[in-house]
């Protein structure tokens, strides 16, 4: 049992969700401090039927916490997360900053669960479209070695946190009167469109968000001769991240392998009758932990190609659930 836990960012959706999965799956502890920005202070939350009030985060709110939860900024967790290390305290966090740092594990407990013994007081969960992706991938990885990946993501716009379903909103209400909304947390209007750009322009026309498919999926397969081409999209769905996925292996996978493969991982569900048109959406994964699979088809292109569709709640097992799992496996590998 954790004596002390303590969730930096308790006040964002990712946070919220943290506070649902740590009572939901019954995560033990004695006590729970909610911890966050000045002008969060003093909210309460409700936490399992009790109100908790918010706290300040600052050097000394980490003393006698031993598990830290944090979802925030990366300049934040930057910031903080040394100040909870410092006080002993072991940090799951959900920032990019930590996560390609050779000295901190990048975890999905379904595919790599061992890292966690690696830890030096820092944990870092990955991306959301990295994460649902890796998930599907770890199966057939480990069957017949993914030797190529070409990746194509269609994200929702909580991805960019409330405001981008907020601006989603407002600017399919200003389509809908035959007018524009000017973008703010996007590029270019998301009502009724797609943006082929998600983060900054960070190697040869690919994307932050992009690379970091490619860097942070070799990292967790422990494989640095993965090749991964991505194209992350945002589109106006509110809630769920998919990804068209074509994999290529060492060797032949039949399509029945491959679905025996998915279907009998963990975290994965086969959602694949298309003669019914039943095939995983965003509408109908939101609010459920494990990542879909559909659409599974051999890459008539390919000779040990694969292609197949994937969706999941990104923020559930793209963050929040992660982000729980791992310090359950943290504390299932402290007791063994």
């Amino acid at each position: 049992m954790y004596e002390n836990i303590a969730l930096v960012g308790a006040t964002g959706a990712v946070g919220r969700i943290v506070l649902e999965q740590i009572v939901q799956r019954k995560l033990p502890y004695r006590s729970l401090r909610l911890l966050a920005s000045q002008r969060s202070v003093g909210t309460e939350v409700r936490v399992g039927g009790q109100a908790v009030t918010v706290e300040l985060l600052h050097p000394g709110a980490f003393k006698g916490v031993d598990l830290v939860i944090a979802s925030t900024p990366d300049e934040v967790s930057q910031e903080f997360v040394p100040w909870a290390v410092d006080e002993g305290a072991v940090v799951v966090d959900e920032s990019g900053y930590w996560r390609m740092n050779p000295n901190v594990p990048l975890v999905i407990p379904e595919v790599n669960p061992e890292a966690v013994r690696n830890h030096q007081g820092i944990i870092a969960s990955p991306n959301c479209s990295t994460t649902q992706m890796v998930v599907a991938l770890a199966p057939l990885h480990r069957f017949a070695r993914v030797r190529r990946v070409v990746v194509s993501t269609y994200q929702a716009t909580s991805g960019a946190g409330t405001a981008g379903n907020e601006e989603l909103f407002l600017s399919v209400a200003e389509e809908l009167k035959g007018k524009t909304l000017a973008p703010k947390t996007f590029q270019h209007p998301i009502g009724f469109n797609l943006i082929p750009q998600i983060g900054s322009n960070k190697f040869e026309g690919y994307t932050s968000e992009e690379m970091k498919m490619v860097y942070e999926t070799r990292k967790i397969m422990e494989d640095q001769q993965i090749q991964v081409c991505p194209t992350c999209v945002r589109v106006p769905v509110t809630i769920g991240h998919s990804e068209s996925i074509l994999v290529e292996t060492e060797r032949h996978i039949s399509i029945d392998q491959a679905k025996r493969l998915f279907s009998e991982a963990e975290g994965i569900t086969v959602v694949d009758d298309l003669d019914s048109h039943v095939y995983p959406m965003p509408r109908d994964c939101e609010g459920k932990d494990d990542v879909f699979v559909g659409r599974i088809r051999r890459d008539i292109s390919s000779e040990n190609g694969l292609a197949f569709w994937c969706v999941s709640d990104n923020l559930r097992k793209g963050a929040a659930t992660n982000a729980v799992q791992i310090a359950e496996l943290l504390q299932r590998s402290s007791c063994t």
